[in-house]
C-alpha cells in the first residue's frame, strides 16, 4: 500500500469521516478534523491503514479519537 499523504481522508471504525490528512511527519499525522471549528489530531503513524487511494482509517470512533490524539495548546503561544 502506498504511504499516506496530504489529502487523504481519515475515516474512524464506522466509516465515518474524522478529516483530512494536513501534513506527515516521521511518526505521525497531521489530520484537521471537518466541522465549523476544525480540531488537528495528531495520529500515531502505526495507528492508520490504508482501505484505499484516498482512505486510511483509524480503529478507534471519532470521539475516541478526538480523545486520544488531540493536544490542546497549554497556553496561548503568544504569552
Amino acid at each position: 500500500m502506498s504511504e499516506p499523504k496530504a489529502g487523504d481522508r481519515v475515516v474512524d471504525s464506522r466509516g465515518r469521516v474524522i478529516g483530512r490528512v494536513d501534513a506527515v511527519y516521521a511518526d505521525y499525522l497531521l489530520v484537521r478534523t471537518r466541522g465549523l471549528l476544525p480540531v488537528d489530531l495528531y495520529v500515531p503513524r502505526p495507528e492508520v491503514s490504508r482501505i484505499d487511494e484516498r482512505r486510511l482509517q483509524v480503529s478507534l470512533t471519532s470521539a475516541q479519537a478526538y480523545e486520544a490524539w488531540h493536544r490542546p495548546l497549554r497556553r496561548a503561544p503568544h504569552d
